[in-house]
């Protein structure tokens, strides 16, 4: 009988405290959202051009997208050419290793994409892709 009363108890001291591991992970969490990138996407997804010469890039902070009609998206919303200037400066402010990438449809203008990333030189980035699919 004493062996019984005896397990009985065992039983009960065996269990497993999980506050340790859900501080940890807690932890993580906090960590991983503040130090990730949040990506905003240009809002239309144009025919991109083929390029053979193309190399693989880090996936930029800033996408803009230049359509069919020379239309400029950033965010998700249709902009001026003047509006890219003040936008790119107030990811600048977040992030000062900001990315871009230029994504422009095959029909849209030369003129077009080199005005937008004469904007994006002028508020100060540096690092500027164009956005190509493989041949």
């Amino acid at each position: 009988m004493a062996r019984r009363r005896l397990s009985s108890s065992n039983a009960e001291d065996e269990d497993v405290n999980v506050t340790p591991l859900l501080d940890v992970v807690f932890i993580m969490l906090i960590f991983f959202i503040v130090t990730s990138t949040f990506v905003r996407e240009p809002g239309v997804e144009p025919i991109r051009p083929e390029a053979k010469t193309a190399e693989p890039q880090r996936f930029g902070t800033i996408l803009v997208a230049i359509d069919e009609e020379g239309g400029i998206w950033l965010n998700r919303e249709q902009v001026e050419l003047g509006d890219v200037k003040g936008f790119v400066e107030d990811v600048m402010q977040e992030n000062p290793r900001a990315t871009a990438v230029v994504q422009a449809d095959v029909s849209s203008t030369s003129r077009t994409m080199i005005e937008v990333i004469n904007q994006i030189r002028d508020a100060g980035m540096s690092q500027i892709a164009i956005s190509t699919k493989d041949a």
